[in-house]
């Protein structure tokens, strides 16, 4: 693969299942491409695990993305809209349902070990309980999420209304090391 820069790589939105490495994907490419990272779930989630409300999420997603480029980290479908309309490039981040939830368990196990805050001055932190024994399990999500997902960016990639968006889907670990030798390096 290889791109030529034509500005599809100007405004990219990395997607993906939780746990498929979307977002070490998104700060690979906002370092080659020398765009500024935007992770959606930092403007989702406040302090003790507190949604924000979607009046509040839109405002902060907006403010963020008012700017010539970025590199936006993360799905929220109901963002579609907003990021959408402004996006010029989609990586999706697609690996199979197997490698996707081995992965999602590593980085949980990780979390939960270290008891690392997730996101900046939230306090955040993913714990072994909440992971594997609760309904809030991420864990849960990736499974339950998988493949609904995957059904809905590919009607994406199809919708002639989408149609100003260049698509990118990513298979495996080596189609993505691939992409990210293919991308322009920063002037």
């Amino acid at each position: 693969m290889h791109f030529d820069d034509a500005g599809w790589f100007s405004r990219v939105n990395v997607v993906g299942c939780s746990g498929s490495g979307k977002s070490a994907l998104s700060r690979k490419v906002s370092e080659r491409l020398n765009h500024p990272y935007i992770e959606m779930d930092t403007l989702f989630w406040k302090k003790a695990w507190t949604e924000s409300s979607d009046e509040e999420f839109f405002a902060r997603l907006e403010k963020a993305l008012n700017r010539p480029k970025w590199v936006l980290d993360g799905n929220y479908d109901r963002t579609a809209p907003i990021k959408w309309s402004k996006v010029t490039a989609v990586i999706w981040v697609d690996y199979s349902f197997t490698r996707t939830l081995v992965q999602a368990v590593r980085r949980a196990v990780s979390r939960a070990w270290t008891g690392a805050e997730i996101w900046p001055d939230t306090g955040n932190r993913e714990c072994f309980f909440r992971t594997f024994l609760t309904k809030d399990s991420v864990l849960l999500w990736t499974a339950r999420s998988h493949s609904s997902l995957r059904k809905r960016y590919q009607e994406r990639m199809a919708d002639p209304k989408f149609r100003h968006i260049h698509f990118v889907r990513l298979r495996s670990p080596s189609e993505t090391r691939a992409f990210l030798q293919s991308l322009p390096h920063p002037c």
